[in-house]
C-alpha cells in the first residue's frame, strides 16, 4: 500500500500532552497533519494546570518539521471544548480529526467511593468527548468530512475494580461513539473507538513497571491514525488494540430461550436459564434494528 498521509488535513488531539494523545500527534504530524495540541496540564486526577505539557509535544513536532499550535482549555465545559476547535479554525481553517483522549484516574472501590470521584471523570471523559465533539460536528457536516476517534478502555467493557466510575464513563463512550456513527454516516463523517492499553501516567497506578515497558503508546498510534483517513471507510467499531495487537469487537448473544408471551413465568425462566446463558450457537448483532426485531419476531 502506498504511504498514508494527511497532508491538507487538521487533527485535534485532547490530553495530547503525554502519552497516548502525544504519540497520536505525533504520528499524524509526521504524515502531514496540521496538530491542534490540546492539555490542560494537569495531574492524572484532574488536579492543577499547566502549559509546559502541550507546549512541550508543540516543540517536537515543530522541531520534526511539522506544523502544530497548543491549546490549554478543559474539555469538561461547552467552552472549553468550542474553544479547543477554534483554535484549529483559526489556525489552519478547519477540522478533520478529532481525536478525544483526554481524561484522567480517580480508583478507589465503590463502598469508598465519594460523589465528587464520580462526576470528575464522568465529566472529563464522557462530557469532554460531547463538548468538543458537538463543536466540531456542524464544521464537518458542512464539509461532508470528519475523522472521530472515542477512547474507552478494558475496564469499560469488561469491568475492573476499583474503577467503577473509570469503567462506566468508559462504556458510555463506547455507546456515544456507535451512535456518532450512525448519524455521521450519509456526512462521511466516521466515528470510531479504541480500547487502548497502552504506558501512561495512568496506567503508572494500574500496571506493574516492568509491563509498563513493553506498552508503549507507539503500537495502538497507527490504529488510530489508520481509523482517520481518508483510505479508511469503516465505521462504527470498537478495537482493542496494544503491544502490537488488534481486536475488533462485536456483540453476540446466545440462541436463547423464547416463549410464548402469556406462559412467561419465574419458574420458566428458571427452567430455561441454563438455555438462556449457553453461548453455543451464539450470533452477532449488528444493530438496533436486528436486536429489536428479534424480539417482535415472537409478537
Amino acid at each position: 500500500m502506498a504511504e498514508i498521509r494527511f497532508d491538507g488535513k487538521v487533527a485535534v488531539v485532547t490530553g495530547a500532552g503525554g502519552g497516548l494523545g502525544r504519540t497520536h500527534a505525533l504520528l499524524l504530524a509526521s504524515r502531514g497533519a496540521k496538530v491542534v495540541v490540546n492539555d490542560l496540564g494537569g495531574a492524572p486526577d484532574g488536579t492543577g494546570e499547566s502549559t509546559m505539557m502541550a507546549d512541550k509535544v508543540v516543540e517536537e513536532i515543530r522541531a520534526a518539521g511539522g506544523e502544530a499550535v497548543p491549546n490549554y482549555d478543559s474539555v469538561s465545559t461547552m467552552e472549553g471544548g468550542a474553544n479547543i476547535i477554534k483554535t484549529a479554525t483559526d489556525s489552519f481553517g478547519r477540522i478533520d480529526i478529532l481525536i478525544n483522549n483526554a481524561g484522567i484516574l480517580r480508583d478507589v472501590s465503590f463502598m469508598k467511593m465519594p460523589e465528587d470521584s464520580w462526576d470528575i471523570i464522568f465529566s472529563v471523559h464522557v462530557k469532554g468527548s460531547f463538548c468538543c465533539t458537538k463543536a466540531a460536528w456542524p464544521i464537518m457536516r458542512e464539509q461532508q468530512y470528519g475523522r472521530i476517534i472515542m477512547t474507552s478502555s478494558a475496564a469499560g467493557i469488561y469491568g475492573n475494580f476499583g474503577q467503577t466510575n473509570y469503567s462506566a464513563a468508559k462504556m458510555a463512550l463506547i455507546g456515544l461513539g456507535q451512535t456518532l456513527a450512525l448519524e455521521g454516516k450519509k456526512y462521511n463523517i466516521h466515528s470510531n473507538t479504541i480500547a487502548p492499553i497502552a504506558d501512561s501516567r495512568l496506567t503508572a497506578t494500574v500496571l506493574p513497571d516492568d509491563i509498563r515497558k513493553k506498552l508503549k503508546p507507539e503500537y495502538v498510534s497507527p490504529l488510530v491514525a489508520y481509523l482517520c483517513s481518508e483510505q479508511c471507510e469503516h465505521t462504527g467499531g470498537l478495537f482493542e488494540v496494544g503491544a502490537g495487537s488488534f481486536f475488533h469487537l462485536q456483540w453476540s448473544r446466545s440462541a436463547g430461550s423464547t416463549m410464548k408471551t402469556d406462559e412467561v413465568s419465574i419458574e420458566r425462566v428458571a427452567d430455561n436459564f441454563g438455555k438462556i446463558t449457553d453461548m453455543t450457537g451464539a450470533k452477532q448483532v449488528g444493530s438496533i434494528q436486528e436486536s429489536t426485531m428479534s424480539f417482535m419476531e415472537n409478537l
